[in-house]
């Protein structure tokens, strides 16, 4: 929150200007950078017009608190305003978005959305926008979750005409999302009346909202029970169970005796961490205990919304990022569950971090922390940036730095590699990763092995066993250039060039392009075939048959792997990135790329010397050509 004042005041020292110069004070101490012109303008243009529309009500002594943050969320709310219901007497809270829009659309596809002139996309018509926003509010801030009916919304276009906008109202359907014009300020001003109590002060209802717990509601973990346990379709295997059972003793521990453990789950690709997660969960909320997944993968993430969001939106919001709790209070929560923990970090800050958050603390604290019963499920040999810092040792330590226990259950068998034990013992030998040096490959009945002799034909390979109705995914080092996508409708830049074949990278952004799927869809979508992975789509996924180009960052050379940091595209390495560390993670790279296969893999080196050593060790015969 920027600002808090009464609506009186708020329009005073909006005449005199001092409001937008606190409001940019403000904006660059919690940012760290000054607010464009845009969002200058709109303070000066909109605010304005919201508390005259309050003061012209009435209702001079609500509170109003500008650019409200939203918990667990970077999202900010234009404006809550605070105040007593005129009546039931309780507190009474209207959430605004303001538009100084003259006139929109909705999309012709979707009404959640709408067109304007000043965007070339497409953006969320505002009254979807408002109601997200009180469903949000309702469903984690404790002050109003077991009373969702004492917070409402409004989308306030105070420049438009009803002609203008007039279509938008295709989904006004409620409470939480309704749609005032310039023409209908009456209408809005008799709406704010019904809301707001003009007899009342709205200061205690502000301090109620501001000091409100920020935890998952009620109702929205009895949704989540539904979605996700009962929708749960694995059995919890040997320990899969342990770890299952480890994590609800400690929860009932921790209930007990205000006692505070940490549980570490460790695994290899595939040993159904993310299983126990989703269990855990669906059963966690089943006994109404406060619980949240966090991840440190936008694409993991997002796919976890949707798959355990699918059919109830709201869902979605139970995933959050590792950095979404640097300002959160110690054990809000019961349990937080931390998903590829490897994928931590050293510090949650980053470029877009407000100064007043840009602490030093370290994430795996922050997320000790947040929860009585913090709960990490990693695979150390998926550490593939520079920074990342979820390890065992890592999380002991910090354990121990709090003087709390820390349990630590390894998972043995696994579900990914068709449940070949055998072919990821082969991948880490291969890799340097476990001592002893590589060995031949010994084929069992559970997965397929087969080295390319170039990528035409893992291509071809690989299209065949898709038209057979397997999925299939190409994969590849970060040895090639990532060019800037291109503008809707432009074919992508084939940046992966060997020799006479050329094929694009998977997008970076949230968008389809061309035919692309978006980033956190590419491992997921049919049509990312068309484009070849990094390791930061393909991390945490699986398909069927599964390509994986071995770069000139890995070659081998006589007895040994040679890595060449110099051929690594990786922005992520810089000078400060040791060669020991550049080296170990690059192995980790291709650990995570030779592991996303159920089926099959198919391997092609761009170097020679490394692509006969692969046929030594998978064996002559088992060539793509020769399948």
């Amino acid at each position: 929150m920027l600002f808090r004042a009464s609506a009186t005041s708020v329009a005073a020292a909006a005449l005199d200007s001092s409001l937008f110069l606190h409001l940019t004070e403000q904006f660059f101490h919690m940012h760290g950078y000054r607010p464009g012109p845009s969002e200058v303008r709109s303070w000066e243009r909109s605010i304005p017009a919201l508390t005259s529309a309050l003061n012209d009500a009435g209702l001079g002594d609500v509170e109003v608190m500008l650019e409200y943050a939203l918990p667990l969320n970077s999202k900010r709310a234009d404006a809550v305003i605070a105040g007593v219901h005129p009546v039931t007497g309780e507190p009474s809270y209207v959430v605004v978005e303001l538009k100084q829009w003259s006139q929109a659309e909705p999309d012709e596809d979707d009404p959640a959305l709408c067109r304007i002139d000043a965007y070339a996309h497409p953006v969320l018509n505002p009254i979807e926008q408002v109601r997200r926003y009180c469903e949000y509010l309702v469903n984690f801030n404790g002050a109003v979750s077991d009373h969702p009916g004492r917070v409402s919304g409004v989308a306030f276009l105070h420049n438009a005409t009803e002609f203008g906008v007039s279509g938008l109202r295709e989904i006004e359907r409620d409470d939480n999302g309704q749609l005032f014009t310039a023409e209908r300020r009456g209408e809005f001003l008799d709406h704010l009346r019904a809301k707001l109590s003009a007899k009342h002060s709205g200061a205690r209802a502000a301090d109620e909202l501001l000091t409100g717990r920020t935890v998952p509601s009620k109702q929205l973990m009895s949704v989540a029970a539904e979605e996700v346990r009962v929708r749960e379709q694995f059995v919890l295997l040997d320990q899969q169970q342990v770890a299952y059972r480890m994590v609800l003793s400690a929860v009932r521990k921790a209930k007990r005796s205000d006692h505070k453990e940490v549980v570490i789950v460790t695994g290899g690709p595939g040993t159904g961490k993310s299983v126990i997660a989703l269990s855990l969960l669906g059963e966690l909320y089943r006994q109404g205990v406060t619980a949240l997944h966090a991840t440190g993968s936008q694409s993991f993430t997002k796919t976890m919304r949707k798959v355990a969001g699918a059919r109830k939106r709201e869902v979605q919001e139970l995933f959050k990022y590792f950095n979404s709790f640097m300002t959160t209070e110690k054990n809000t929560l019961d349990v937080l569950i931390c998903d590829e923990a490897h994928r931590i970090r050293e510090t949650s800050a980053n470029r877009y971090t407000p100064a007043a958050h840009r602490t030093g603390r370290p994430q795996i604290e922050e997320l000790i922390d947040v929860a009585r019963v913090p709960v990490f499920l990693l695979d150390e040999h998926q550490v593939v940036r520079p920074g990342e810092m979820g390890t065992v040792a890592e999380i002991r330590a910090a354990a121990a730095k709090k003087g709390l226990e820390c349990h630590v259950v390894p998972l043995d068998s696994q579900f990914r590699c068709g449940g070949s034990d055998a072919y990821l013992r082969w991948v880490v030998r291969l890799l340097g990763l476990q001592p002893g040096g590589p060995v031949t490959w010994d084929p069992d009945d559970r997965m397929q092995l087969m080295v390319a002799d170039s990528p035409e034909e893992m291509e071809a390979f690989l299209e065949g066993r898709r038209s057979q109705g397997y999925g299939a995914r190409m994969s590849a080092g970060y040895c090639w250039p990532w060019s800037k996508e291109p503008k809707p409708g432009h074919p992508l830049l084939a940046d992966v060039v060997i020799g006479d074949w050329a094929r694009p990278w998977n997008l970076r952004g949230e968008r389809a392009i061309s035919g692309a799927p978006p980033s956190a869809l590419w491992a997921t979508d049919p049509a990312g075939f068309g484009q070849v992975g990094c390791v930061y789509t393909a991390q945490g996924f699986e398909y069927d048959w599964s390509g994986v180009i071995i770069g000139p960052d890995l070659v081998w050379r006589g007895d040994k792997w040679v890595t060449d940091r110099a051929a690594s595209k990786d922005p992520v390495f810089n000078r400060s990135t040791s060669d020991a560390d550049v080296d170990r993670l690059i192995r980790n790279t291709y650990k995570v790329l030779l592991t996303r296969g159920m089926v099959g893999t198919v391997v092609y080196s761009t170097d020679p010397e490394t692509r006969e050593k692969l046929r030594e060790l998978v064996g002559a015969e088992r060539e793509v050509a020769a399948v």
